[in-house]
C-alpha cells in the first residue's frame, strides 16, 4: 500500500527520485523472492479463475443451453465477442486494483459523499441479492435432480456449504479459498464439457457459427441478452480486492509491473476456460438439442440432455451445475462483503453477509410456483447495475492523477470506452424490451 502511494503522486524531483530507486529495489528484491520460492508467475495466479466463475453461473448455463436449442451455432461468435470484452475489463478491475492498491469500492467510498455512498451501497446490494437468486435456484434445482431434494430443502442445502466454504476466505487460509473455488471451476469444466465427448459436433458448423449474422429479429434479442449480460457487477468490484488479498499480511508481493504481467496470464486463462465452457453449451445444445421443446428451463434443458445423450451424461451435467452453484453463489456473498466494507467501511462477518443474500432466494423457493422465471427478473435487476460499476472502473483507469505511470493510454482508453457504451447501450435496451415484454 504505501509503496504504490510513493508511486503513485510524486510532487517532487526528490520524490521521483526516491520513487525510482524503490521500484528498482522492489524488482531486485522480487527476483531473489524467485530464486527462494520458484518462479514468481505461479505465485501470482488464481485471482481471475475466482472471478471467471461468475461467468458460469446457472444463469449463463441456461442462457448458453437456450441459445444452442433455439438458433444451433448461430450466436457462436456472440459469446466469442463477449469473452473478449470481459478479458478487457476483468484485467481493469487487476490493474486498478494492483496500482492502487484498493478496491473498486473502497475508491468509491473515498470519492462519494456520506449519502452517496449510502445509495451506491443499495444499488449494490440488490445486485448482490439478485445475483444470489439465481445461483441458489441453479444449485436447488441441481440437487432436485440429483437426490430428488425439495427445492427449498436443496436452497438451504447450498446456503450450508457455500457459507461452510467462506470460512477459508481471508487471511492465511486465502490460498486455500482460491484453490477450492478452482478445483470447483474444473468440475464445472467437465461437467459441462463431457457431453462434446459423446456426440462431437461438425467442425465447419462451428466455424459457420463464428461468422457474425443473424435470421431473425428474435434472434437479435437473444444476442442483445447474452452480450449484454456478459459483464457480471460483482466480479468488477470483486477482482481489485482478489489482487491484493491473494497475498497474506506481511507477505511480500512481486513488483507492480511483475503483478500486472502476471494479471494478464492470469485473466486471459481464467477467462479462456470460463469463455470457452460457456461456448461449449451453446455448441451441445446446438448439435443434441436444436429445435427440441422445453429447453428454455434448467430443468428442462437437463431433461433433453439425458434423452438424447443418456443419462450419465444428465447426471455429469448436474454435478457441473452444483458446482457452478456453490463456487459463484461463495464468489458473490465474498463481493457482498467487500462491497459493503468498501462503500460503508463496515466488515460485517461473512455469514451475516451470506443470510442477506440468501434469504430472498430461500422465499422465491418456497412461495414461487416456477423459480426459474424468477431468473428473468434477476436478469434485469442485474443489467440495471452494470454501468455503475463498469463506469467508475474506466474513469478511474484513466485518472493520471490516481494511477501514475500506468495509466491508460488514449487508444486504450478509447477502446474501454466503446467496449463499455456497447455493454450499457445493451443492457438499458435489455431492460426496455423485458419491460415491454418482448424479450
Amino acid at each position: 500500500m504505501e509503496e504504490n502511494n510513493q508511486i503513485e503522486q510524486p510532487t517532487t524531483e526528490l520524490d521521483v527520485e526516491r520513487a525510482h530507486v524503490a521500484e528498482q529495489q522492489r524488482v531486485r528484491g522480487s527476483k531473489r523472492t524467485n530464486g527462494r520460492h520458484g518462479h514468481a508467475l505461479a505465485s501470482i495466479l488464481g485471482p481471475a479463475f475466482v472471478a471467471a466463475v461468475a461467468y458460469v453461473d446457472p444463469g449463463n448455463v441456461a442462457a448458453n443451453i437456450t441459445s444452442g436449442a433455439r438458433y444451433g451455432y448461430l450466436l457462436v461468435w456472440v459469446l466469442v465477442l463477449a469473452n473478449a470484452m470481459s478479458v478487457l475489463i476483468q484485467y481493469q478491475s487487476a490493474k486498478l486494483g494492483i496500482v492502487t492498491g484498493k478496491s473498486l469500492p473502497e475508491l468509491l467510498g473515498e470519492r462519494l459523499s456520506d449519502a452517496g455512498r449510502f445509495m451506491f451501497f443499495m444499488q449494490a446490494e440488490v445486485i448482490a441479492i439478485a445475483t444470489d437468486l439465481a445461483e441458489v435456484i441453479g444449485g436447488a434445482i441441481a440437487l432436485n435432480l440429483l437426490f430428488g431434494l425439495p427445492l427449498f430443502v436443496g436452497g438451504l442445502v447450498i446456503g450450508a456449504i457455500s457459507t461452510v466454504l467462506l470460512w477459508f476466505q481471508g487471511g492465511k487460509t486465502h490460498r486455500l479459498f482460491e484453490k477450492i473455488v478452482i478445483a470447483l471451476l474444473l468440475v464445472i469444466t467437465f461437467g459441462f464439457i463431457f457431453g462434446l465427448f459423446i456426440a462431437p459436433p461438425n467442425p465447419a458448423d462451428v466455424l459457420g457459427g463464428l461468422i457474425p449474422h443473424f435470421t431473425a429479429t428474435d434472434s437479435v434479442l437473444m444476442a442483445t441478452s447474452m452480450l449484454g449480460a456478459t459483464v457480471m457487477p460483482h466480479a468488477i468490484y470483486l477482482h481489485s480486492t482478489l489482487v491484493n488479498d491473494h497475498y497474506g499480511p506481511g507477505e511480500k508481493k512481486p513488483s507492480v509491473r511483475q503483478l500486472l504481467h502476471g494479471s494478464k496470464i492470469d485473466v486471459a486463462w481464467a477467462l479462456l476456460l470460463a469463455g470457452s465452457v460457456n461456448v461449449v453449451l451453446l455448441i451441445i445444445a446446438a448439435n443434441s438439442l436444436y429445435g427440441m421443446k422445453g429447453t428454455d428451463s434448467i430443468e428442462g434443458a437437463q431433461h433433453a440432455i439425458v434423452s438424447v445423450l443418456g443419462p450419465v451424461v444428465g447426471t455429469i451435467f448436474s454435478i457441473g451445475l452444483l458446482a457452478s452453484s456453490l463456487s459463484s453463489t461463495s464468489v458473490g456473498t465474498y463481493a457482498g462483503s467487500e462491497i459493503m466494507h468498501g462503500l460503508l467501511r463496515i466488515k460485517a462477518p461473512m455469514w451475516a453477509c451470506r443470510v442477506v443474500t440468501l434469504v430472498p432466494a430461500l422465499i422465491v423457493l418456497w412461495f414461487a410456483p416456477n423459480p426459474t422465471q424468477a431468473l428473468v427478473v434477476g436478469q434485469v435487476i442485474l443489467s440495471i447495475g452494470i454501468p455503475f460499476a463498469i463506469i467508475p472502473l474506466m474513469r478511474y483507469t484513466h485518472d493520471r492523477k490516481l494511477m501514475g505511470e500506468y495509466v491508460d493510454g488514449t487508444a486504450k482508453h478509447v477502446i474501454f470506452i466503446a467496449v463499455a457504451a456497447l455493454i450499457v447501450a445493451l443492457n438499458v435496451l435489455l431492460i426496455a424490451l423485458t419491460l415491454l415484454g418482448k424479450a
